[in-house]
C-alpha cells in the first residue's frame, strides 16, 4: 500500500539468523531463488499501488462511496497483521517451500475472488483472503532466502530481492491509471494470476524444502485472544467514520479493548507468546515501535487521500493521477544508495529528526494542493515526501533491532511486524475519518477541496508527533549498525563497529 518497501525488509534482515546448517542453493543459484520470492513481493506491492488509483471508479461500479472502500484495504492489511506472526511457526512445521506456494495460491485465490466481487461486502471478505495469503508470502519468502544462501552471498542475493520490490510501487500508479482508462478495474485483481503461477512453478523448481531445526509450541490462545482483540479494535475505529454505526463501532471497540487486556494478561503466564509485549521493554525496540508506527499511520493515509482527492477534488483522470502519484516511489528508490551514508554521517537520532521535519512538511504541503498546481510541482513535493519518509522507514527497521538480544529476534520481528502493519490500517481508518468529518459538519454530499486539506493537516500531526520519540533514542543509539563517530561530553570520539550491519 506505499513506497516503504523497507518495512517489507529490513526487520527480516535484521532478525531472522541463519542456521547452523544453512541449505545452500547449490547448482540453482542465489540469483534465481531470489528472484522467485522477489515475484512474489513485487505482485503485492504491485497489488496495492494499483488497487489504490482505481478506488473511485470501484465504488461507482459497487454502489458505495469511494471512503467506504477504505473498508477493503483495511481487511487487507488486518489479515496481515493477524496472519503474519503464524507464518515462521507454520512454515518450521510443514517446511518453507510447501507453505510459501500454499501462500501464493491462497493470494491468487482471493484475487480471483476479488475479481468476482460485485457488492462492497464481497470484496472486503476477498481482500481479507488475499491478506492471508499475503501475510504468509513475504515473510515465508523472506525466509526461504535466508536459509537457503549462503553468507557470504546473502547481501548481493537481498540486493536481488530488493529491486523488484521497488519497481512495484512506481509501475504500479500508471498502471493503474491505464487498467481503469482503458479496460476494467477487475484486471486489477486478473494480472496477479500470470505472476504467481510463474512464481509458484518457481518455487517448485528452484526453492529447496526446509523445516526448522526445533518449533516452539504455537501459541493458540495467544492468537485466538490477539486476533479478536485486533480485529474488532479496527473495524470499530473503520465504522466510527460512518453514519449511523456508532453503537456498533462502540461495541467493536470495547470488545477488542477486553480481549486485548485479556492477552496481554495471558502473554505474560506464557513463555512464548506469539506477540512478546516483553520486548517494549528494551529503549531502542520501544521507541522505533512508537515512532515508527505514528509515521506509518500517516503513511498509510497518504495512499488513500491522494488518489480521491485528485479524481473527486480535482477531476483528474485516472492515468494522471497515477502518474503523480508514482513519484512517492521515485523519492523512495532514489534513497536507498544514500540511506547508509546519512546513519553514518549524522547517526540515527539526528538523521531520523530531520527526516521526520521534512517529510512532515511534505504531508503538510500536500494539504494546500489545489487544482492550479503544476503536475511537475506536486510530483517534486511528494518525490521529496517519499525519500524522506521511506529514509525513516530504514532507520527505524535498523535500529529497532539494536539491543535485542539473538534469541528474541524471532519474537522482535513478529511484533514488529504486526504493529507495521496495524498501524498502516490505522492510518487508513483515520483518513476515512477526517474525509467524512468535513461533510457531516456542514452536512453537504459531495466532498470539497477543504475536506481533503483538514484530512492531510490531522495526519501531518500525527505524523510531527513522532519528532518526541525521535528526540528520546541515545545520541550513540545503534552506532554498531551505522558507524556513526559522535563526539561525547568531554570530546572523545565514540564509535562501534563499521556500519556493515546495516540492512537497507
Amino acid at each position: 500500500m506505499s513506497a516503504d518497501v523497507g518495512d517489507g525488509l529490513a526487520p527480516g534482515v535484521e532478525a531472522v539468523t541463519l542456521p547452523a546448517k544453512a541449505v545452500s542453493g547449490g547448482g540453482r543459484g542465489y540469483q534465481a531463488i531470489a528472484l522467485v520470492v522477489a515475484a512474489a513481493l513485487f505482485m503485492q506491492q504491485l497489488d496495492g499501488t494499483v488497487l489504490t488509483i482505481a478506488l473511485p471508479t470501484m465504488a461507482r461500479d459497487l454502489g458505495t462511496s469511494a471512503t467506504s472502500l477504505s473498508l477493503a484495504l483495511t481487511s487487507y492489511l488486518l489479515a496481515l497483521a493477524l496472519f503474519i506472526p503464524a507464518s515462521g511457526t507454520l512454515a518450521d512445521r510443514f517446511g518453507s517451500r510447501t507453505v510459501f506456494c500454499a501462500a501464493i495460491g491462497i493470494f491468487l485465490a482471493g484475487s480471483l475472488a476479488c475479481a468476482q466481487a460485485g457488492t462492497l461486502p464481497m470484496l472486503v471478505a476477498a481482500r481479507f483472503l488475499q491478506g492471508i495469503g499475503g501475510a504468509m508470502m513475504v515473510p515465508v519468502g523472506r525466509l526461504v532466502l535466508l536459509r537457503s544462501v549462503a553468507k557470504e552471498d546473502l547481501v548481493q542475493a537481498l540486493s536481488w530481492l530488493v529491486m523488484p520490490a521497488l519497481i512495484g510501487p512506481i509501475l504500479g500508479p500508471p498502471l493503474g491509471g491505464f487498467i481503469v482508462t482503458w479496460l476494467d478495474w477487475r484486471w486489477i485483481f486478473y494480472l496477479n494470476l500470470p505472476i504467481g503461477i510463474a512464481g509458484t512453478i518457481g518455487a517448485l523448481l528452484l526453492v529447496p524444502e526446509v523445516r526448522g531445526d526445533a518449533c516452539a509450541r504455537f501459541d493458540t490462545p495467544g492468537f485466538l485472544l490477539s486476533g479478536v482483540a485486533l480485529g474488532c479494535l479496527l473495524f470499530g475505529f473503520e465504522l466510527s467514520s460512518r453514519p449511523g454505526t456508532g453503537r456498533v463501532a462502540l461495541a467493536l471497540l470495547v470488545i477488542g479493548l477486553v480481549f486485548g487486556l485479556a492477552y496481554v494478561r495471558h502473554a505474560r503466564r506464557v513463555s512464548d507468546p506469539i506477540l512478546d509485549p516483553r520486548l517494549m521493554r528494551i529503549n531502542t525496540f520501544r521507541l522505533s515501535v512508537i515512532g515508527g508506527s505514528l509515521t506509518r499511520i500517516t503513511q498509510g493515509a497518504q495512499p488513500f487521500l491522494l488518489p480521491l482527492m485528485f479524481q473527486l477534488g480535482f477531476g483528474l483522470s485516472a492515468a494522471t493521477t497515477g502518474t503523480i502519484t508514482m513519484a512517492v516511489a521515485i523519492g523512495a528508490l532514489a534513497m536507498k544508495a544514500l540511506a547508509p551514508r546519512v546513519l553514518r554521517r549524522w547517526g540515527f537520532r539526528d538523521s531520523l529528526i530531520v527526516s521526520g521535519l521534512v517529510s512532515s512538511l511534505g504531508y503538510a504541503i500536500c494539504a494546500l494542493f489545489h487544482p492550479g498546481w503544476s503536475v511537475a510541482a506536486m510530483m517534486a513535493v511528494l518525490a521529496l515526501s517519499g525519500f524522506f519518509t521511506s529514509f525513516q522507514f530504514t532507520g527505524y527497521n535498523a535500529i529497532a533491532y539494536a539491543d535485542v538480544e539473538k534469541h528474541q529476534m524471532s519474537a522482535a520481528t513478529s511484533l514488529y511486524a504486526t504493529f507495521q502493519q496495524l498501524t498502516l490500517s490505522l492510518g487508513i481508518c483515520i483518513a476515512a475519518m477526517a474525509l467524512e468529518l468535513g461533510p457531516r459538519l456542514a452536512h453537504w454530499e459531495q466532498f470539497e477541496l477543504g475536506d481533503f486539506s483538514l484530512a492531510f493537516v490531522i495526519v501531518t500531526v500525527i505524523s510531527a508527533s513522532a519528532l518526541f520519540w525521535n528526540r528520546c533514542f541515545a545520541h550513540d543509539a545503534g552506532v554498531a549498525m551505522s558507524g556513526h563517530q559522535w563526539q561525547a561530553a568531554g570530546g572523545s570520539s565514540h564509535a562501534k563497529g563499521n556500519g556493515s550491519s546495516l540492512r537497507t
